[in-house]
């Protein structure tokens, strides 16, 4: 299990000056837009414009804070009002983003085709790796096996703080001795928690305010 802190992440500003992405997680660790199998960021928006296309991603965004925006997608207009609303769509597609009323933060979660696949869910008290539904991106198998194969495995879990002081406690194995227990970890908005290769999977989450957990599968990377 690793803690990512908010505070300190880079800001790598939009080649259309439209925003800035922060990177929370990548796999594999430190690829870059072409060699990453699953990437997860979050994206200050300030203003409309268009998504640079990315043939062979399928990317998730959910609004996680402001008001909302409406996506065109290859001709399609989708409304994302208020938050937490997670949306699935491809990447090649062509993308138009308009803000509702101001400024936005988006969770993206992208997804390279044929060798990583996930799903988003909000999550507000409890969570458990045995229970699917209300996730985007299409019903992804939970358990460990598939979501964790090992230290080249494109799988993991992500949780990501999206409400001011959370607590957030974790259910499952405490350490080599293999018995059962509770942990707490204590997150500032928009920390992350994740879990990926050998890691033990948590059998179970508790939160206090609202977060994101994203669940992710893939084949050993060669």
């Amino acid at each position: 299990m690793r803690i990512l802190r908010a505070a300190g992440r880079a800001a790598a500003p939009w080649s259309n000056g439209g925003g800035v992405t922060r990177e929370i997680a990548v796999h594999p660790p430190g690829a870059g837009w072409d060699g990453f199998a699953w990437r997860v960021s979050l994206a200050d928006v300030t203003r409309d414009g268009p998504y640079s296309p990315l043939p062979g991603v399928r990317r998730i965004l959910t609004v996680v804070d402001g008001a909302g925006l409406e996506l065109t997608v290859d001709g399609t207009p989708r409304l994302l009002p208020g938050r937490y609303r997670p949306f699935a769509f491809p990447g090649g597609a062509t993308t138009v983003s308009r803000l509702l009323d101001g400024p936005v933060v988006n969770l993206n979660v992208m997804l390279r085709e044929g060798r990583a696949k996930g799903a988003v869910e909000m999550v507000g008290g409890g969570w458990s790796a045995e229970l699917e539904g209300g996730a985007a991106g299409g019903p992804e198998p939970v358990g460990g096996a598939d979501l964790v194969g090992g230290p080249d495995a494109a799988g993991g879990l992500l949780v990501v703080a999206l409400e001011g002081a959370t607590r957030l406690t974790v259910r499952g194995d405490s350490g080599e001795s293999g018995v059962p227990g509770e942990s707490e970890v204590r997150l500032e908005r928009f920390d992350a928690v994740l879990w990926t290769g050998a890691d033990v999977l948590p059998d179970g989450l508790r939160t206090d305010r609202t977060v994101a957990v994203v669940r992710l599968s893939g084949r050993p990377l060669g």
